[in-house]
């Protein structure tokens, strides 16, 4: 464990740059919320600022981007394709425990089944990932319920939990070590651990003080959505409130669907880009023949809510498929984000 004070931050963003793209949460001029962006600015880093509008995953999985290029000869009857490798490192610093708990569900996406994606592993290769523990908890997480935070424990290079006067330093990786070596961290001392584990525990017992928009008690839901005994009233009930409008895919940090199609450019070249997708569109499971098989609005939310908390989905990623954020009830218009889901199961339950 290593010590960093307050005005050595600037050290650490500014040896990050020399060798990555920076991205942290940054406040808009404009609207006053808070984002995920590049920095061109450094000095617009801020480590206490609130859980950002957009998850950082849309920096290793964008939402459109060019996947490779081909060109078709007509005469020779010939095909030059060529792959995009414009790729740069990025540095990730400020990502809450939700988030990297995220990154690390679409790690097991796209890296940990049959087939590995080449595009997000080069993605993944390239990034410098610093987490930084909430020492208090935002109104609408809920990160406790689902086994994400509020401290990181796993996929960081470096984590920060803020003292008041500086941060702990936690390193995760030898990326890391190296960092904290080169910038002359000195080690924080033998009662550091002991330290950040008590600013973890308040931040915990203080749940029921500041975390007061969304309360999600998944335990039953997972039991029901898995076993299947919900009512399809319920679902019903779901389905009339969506507007399938996608927002709830397009902020979750965990969301990975997507599609892949060809555009025509100028002078008969094709990009072939991958963009994101969303469930909650009717037309995301239409196949050949116009058939759909979750044409009805209530089954594709089915679906989403079954892929976030059902046990088989859990085996899967080793974890539930949500991580807490709030983000889809602070977005969604139908008021039918995944806390206020959860609710509506549990009244079904117990018949409230």
């Amino acid at each position: 464990m290593y010590w960093l004070s307050g005005d050595k931050v600037s050290l650490l963003v500014d040896r990050l740059a020399e060798d990555y793209a920076v991205y942290g949460p940054r406040r808009d001029e404009v609207s006053g919320e808070v984002i995920f962006d590049r920095l061109n600015l450094l000095s617009r880093l801020d480590l206490q600022a609130a859980i950002p509008y957009n998850p950082p995953k849309y920096v290793l999985f964008p939402q459109y981007e060019e996947i490779i290029k081909y060109l078709y000869e007509r005469q020779s009857r010939k095909v030059t394709i060529e792959k995009i490798d414009k790729l740069q490192p990025k540095a990730l610093i400020g990502l809450r425990a939700c988030d990297l708990t995220g990154i690390l569900c679409l790690d097991r996406f796209f890296l940990g089944q049959e087939f590995v994606d080449e595009v997000y592993l080069e993605h993944r290769q390239k990034l410098f990932l610093i987490s930084n523990t909430c020492v208090r908890p935002f109104p609408q997480c809920f990160c406790v319920c689902t086994d994400s935070g509020p401290a990181a424990r796993e996929g960081f290079d470096l984590d920060l939990t803020f003292t008041g006067q500086g941060y702990l330093v936690l390193v995760g990786s030898r990326k890391g070590q190296r960092l904290v070596e080169e910038i002359g961290l000195q080690e924080a001392g033998p009662e550091a651990m002991a330290r950040r584990k008590k600013i973890i525990d308040e931040s915990v017992s203080s749940f029921d003080n500041f975390a007061l928009e969304n309360k999600a008690w998944i335990s039953r839901a997972t039991n029901r959505l898995t076993t299947g005994f919900i009512k399809p009233e319920v679902w019903e009930y779901i389905g009339n409130q969506c507007f399938e409008c996608g927002a709830c895919s397009f902020v979750c940090p965990t969301c990975s669907c997507f599609n892949v199609e060809d555009v025509n450019r100028m002078g008969g070249a094709t990009d072939r880009v991958r963009t994101w997708d969303s469930c909650s569109f009717e037309g995301y499971t239409k196949m050949a023949g116009d058939h759909n098989p979750r044409k009805p609005v209530e089954d594709r939310r089915n679906k989403r809510f079954f892929c976030k908390l059902s046990y088989s989905q859990s085996k899967k990623y080793l974890r539930p498929g949500c991580v807490g954020c709030g983000r889809c009830a602070r977005v969604c218009p139908g008021d039918i984000g995944l806390p206020n889901v959860v609710t509506y199961i549990r009244r079904e339950i117990t018949g409230e």
